[in-house]
């Protein structure tokens, strides 16, 4: 098994923005979530993912709460705003236009 990826600078607040756009998580259910989707191709290093979460927050493109756990514990949950939501579709035009481009020159080299 080959080396987990690591992300494209850039795409760490997109793959955040997604995860949550489906429901809210704690950072490591976030994590968790972009590894196994990506089929364990993607690993998000705690030390990445939590300045990312902070950095967003701050932006007001999430906000997190905190929460009990199935666990009790309590545990900082993280959810999408509005404002999230759109910077998300933002995101995804701008991966789709830059992704495309690669495309063109990987076909085209």
């Amino acid at each position: 098994m080959s080396r987990p990826t690591d992300l494209i600078q850039g795409t760490l607040d997109l793959l955040i923005l997604k995860t949550l756009a489906l429901e809210p998580r704690h950072g490591w259910g976030i994590g968790q979530r972009i590894e196994q989707v990506s089929q364990g191709q993607l690993r998000v290093q705690q030390g990445t993912l939590y300045p990312a979460l902070h950095r967003l927050e701050q932006q007001g493109w999430i906000e997190a709460r905190w929460e009990t756990t199935e666990n009790s514990r309590r545990a900082k949950v993280y959810l999408l705003t509005a404002a999230g939501r759109k910077r998300l579709r933002r995101e995804l035009a701008e991966w789709e236009r830059l992704s495309g481009a690669i495309g063109l020159v990987i076909e085209e080299a």
